[in-house]
């Protein structure tokens, strides 16, 4: 009964756990781009008219354009939000259109080259995913009405991505030209394809809620783990136990019956002390660590009600580490844990004399994990006991 118990525990705790973590798994849709290169290629509007910063949708009369990709960039994007971008653009000022307040009679061509340093405006509103705004400052150089001039630029924008690679890109820059004599403001617009390579991700924000959730269900199986492994111990050292006790009995039973076997008899009697002993089981000690938990003090006072029923006996507390931190240093602990053992039983009446201490530090472990295996902390804490026996002087001496 307890066994069908234990099992729909176990199974019950392991579906919730299962269901928890499935629902919690980071997916692709919680990482997003961090760093990149993009490359774009697109079209450009110039207005240079003289109202450019008042008449600013007057197409016909000021915006200047040719039919073909009229643009290109190359920029690296960090993950600070920071984007350093070079901006290569040709436009043609066609007759008939106004620049610097004036009507133009024949067709003049634009060049132009500029730097933009810009700035991911996410990182102030948050991820949104899909769309990325964005504004930049820059200088250039502009080859204009036949004018050459140096500009400071100033630029807002957005992308617009598709996927991790794909997307386009709006965006327009004020240039202000520098001390050229002759030489205007005006605006250039822009929209073009872009593509991004070179790609560095991360996670979103959503993303780092999901993995500090799942740092917290990584603990919280450990902790059932812990549980299950708990209650699958105690059920087996009580297995163990009614099996010892009933090995015992029918030993003791089959030797009762023959009265004139007294030695035989004795001899039981004195292999069932070192069997109760064995039975307590060992004294177990967190990291560094050499105090008594209450479940360690509960194995001593059963261990004081034996040494009491049997005031011939004398018995050896053998003390133990595991293989982490010098030899030095585990066998000055194990001493210190065995010294924990005897002064609790001395205050509890047993005399120190009836006590025999043995520190091995690391000399015993009872599995693989010595200095050149890397280990769970759980089968390091195998090795980290105090064990109890009768010393086989004792022994001899309740023999003969």
């Amino acid at each position: 009964m307890k066994t069908t118990r234990l099992t729909l525990l176990v199974i019950t705790l392991l579906l919730s756990v299962t269901v928890f973590s499935q629902e919690y798994t980071i997916t692709e849709k919680d990482s997003i781009v961090t760093g990149s290169w993009i490359f774009g290629v697109g079209f450009n509007v110039v207005d240079d008219a003289g109202s450019e910063f008042t008449d600013i949708f007057n197409v016909k009369d000021n915006w200047n354009f040719v039919p073909f990709p009229s643009r290109l960039s190359i920029g690296r994007y960090f993950k600070n939000g920071l984007g350093l971008e070079a901006i290569g653009s040709y436009n043609r000022y066609k007759e008939g259109k106004t620049i610097d307040g004036d009507i133009l009679s024949e067709n003049i061509n634009y060049y132009a080259l500029d730097f933009r340093a810009s700035y991911d405006l996410n990182k102030i509103i948050g991820e949104t995913g899909f769309f990325d705004p964005y504004v930049g400052l820059g200088i250039g150089y502009t080859d204009a009405n036949n004018v050459g001039r140096g500009t400071y630029n100033a630029s807002v924008g957005f992308r617009a991505w598709f996927n991790d690679r794909i997307g386009l890109d709006f965006n327009s820059t004020g240039k202000w030209a520098m001390s050229t004599e002759g030489a205007t403001n005006h605006i250039q617009h822009a929209a073009g394809l872009v593509y991004q390579f070179g790609i560095e991700k991360g996670l979103s924000r959503k993303g780092e809620e999901k993995l500090a959730q799942l740092q917290e269900l990584e603990k919280e199986q450990q902790r059932v783990q812990d549980s299950i492994d708990s209650a699958q111990r105690a059920e087996q050292e009580a297995k163990e136990l009614a099996q010892l006790l009933k090995r015992e009995a029918e030993e003791a039973a089959k030797l009762k019956a023959d009265d004139k076997n007294k030695e035989n008899t004795e001899k039981l009697a004195n292999a069932k002390i070192a069997k109760e002993i064995a039975a307590l089981g060992n004294v177990y000690f967190d990291l560094n660590s050499s105090y008594l938990s209450s479940e360690d003090k509960q194995i001593l006072e059963k261990l004081i009600i034996i040494l009491n029923e049997n005031p011939e006996i004398k018995i050896q507390i053998s003390a133990h580490t595991d293989s982490r931190g010098t030899h030095k240093y585990n066998k000055w602990l194990s001493e210190k844990r065995a010294k924990r053992s005897v002064k609790y039983l001395t205050t509890r009446g047993i005399s120190e004399g009836r006590i025999i201490t043995k520190a091995f530090g690391e000399t015993e472990l009872l599995n693989d994990c010595d200095d050149n295996i890397a280990c769970p902390e759980k089968k390091h804490s195998e090795n980290r006991r105090s064990a109890f026996q009768i010393t086989r002087e004792s022994f001899n001496a309740i023999n003969r």
